[in-house]
């Protein structure tokens, strides 16, 4: 029972925000592929996905920071630094979630399961990135947004359409946002330990900067909704997102950890508001 309660903290099954962060994107992508009328089979195919795969990534990032997690105040109780769980333990669990996440994708049609190789791809190298770049985050918006033409094309939307670019830009944007107030959460420590990560690049330019990209994020949404013919309520979602972020903003001012944390947690309300307002901008 113990070693299953440290194989669900390895996942993150406890911490669900993640999974959540990147399933909101992708129920965007099937509903707007679907006009407002998604096949019930994709949304949860993509739901059980969604799940699976990021705890396949949650566990091959915290085995590519094994050697480093110990060292940082709020990753060093982790499974594999305090030893509940071994790294030959670790990969096979990533193994058998990339498993299950394939299997999933295979319920689907060619397109999508090609696509699923470049996702794959992206969500193992993320981890290691951290290393070599100050724009991991960059990394990480890539890989949480390949969810969406794999969305897109499984519910039978084209690759050639721009509103699926658009979101794909809208997502990596909005990604980088929220992932730079989770790094500034680390940032004295990620610099002892030579980790590199935006909240280091951006140095005291961070929270303008994260300012910007939500602003690109909610340019980019606004038009979708435009080349989409999307009702009010969706407008009206991407106001409340403006006021929802700007709460972030003053949340972070002081920069303390608790606060950036729970700045990068509220981004959950972003992902509903998008969501509940393009639902519903089908009924009106």
């Amino acid at each position: 029972m113990n070693k299953l309660k440290d194989y669900a903290e390895l996942t993150r099954f406890n911490r669900p925000i993640g999974s959540l962060l990147l399933m909101w994107p992708t129920l965007w992508a099937i509903w707007l592929a679907a006009d407002g009328q998604p096949d019930w089979s994709i949304v949860i195919i993509f739901i059980l996905g969604v799940f699976s795969m990021r705890s396949a990534g949650c566990v091959i990032n915290d085995y590519a920071d094994r050697k480093v997690d110990g060292h940082v105040e709020r990753t060093k109780n982790r499974p594999i630094p305090s030893g509940r769980v071994s790294a030959n333990e670790a990969l096979i669990l990533f193994i058998v979630l990339a498993l299950v996440s394939f299997i999933l994708v295979l319920l689907t049609d060619k397109q999508t399961i090609l696509l699923s190789f470049i996702g794959l791809g992206l969500a193992a190298l993320y981890p290691f990135m951290k290393r070599y770049t100050h724009l991991p985050q960059l990394f990480l918006g890539l890989a949480f947004s390949w969810a969406i033409p794999m969305a897109y094309s499984a519910q039978g939307g084209s690759l050639n359409d721009p509103l699926l670019w658009m979101l794909f830009l809208a997502n990596c944007f909005w990604t980088i946002a929220y992932d730079t107030y989770y790094a500034m959460t680390d940032r004295a420590d990620d610099v002892k330990v030579g980790i590199k990560s935006t909240a280091i690049l951006f140095g005291q330019y961070d929270l303008l900067v994260i300012l910007c990209l939500q602003a690109l994020t909610l340019s980019l949404l606004t038009w979708v909704g435009f080349f989409a013919t999307l009702g009010w309520p969706y407008f009206v979602a991407l106001l409340i997102c403006i006021w929802l972020f700007y709460k972030q903003y003053q949340q972070a001012r002081e920069r303390e950890r608790q606060a950036c944390f729970h700045s990068f947690l509220d981004n959950n309300r972003i992902g509903a508001c998008v969501f509940i307002g393009l639902v519903t901008s089908y009924f009106v």
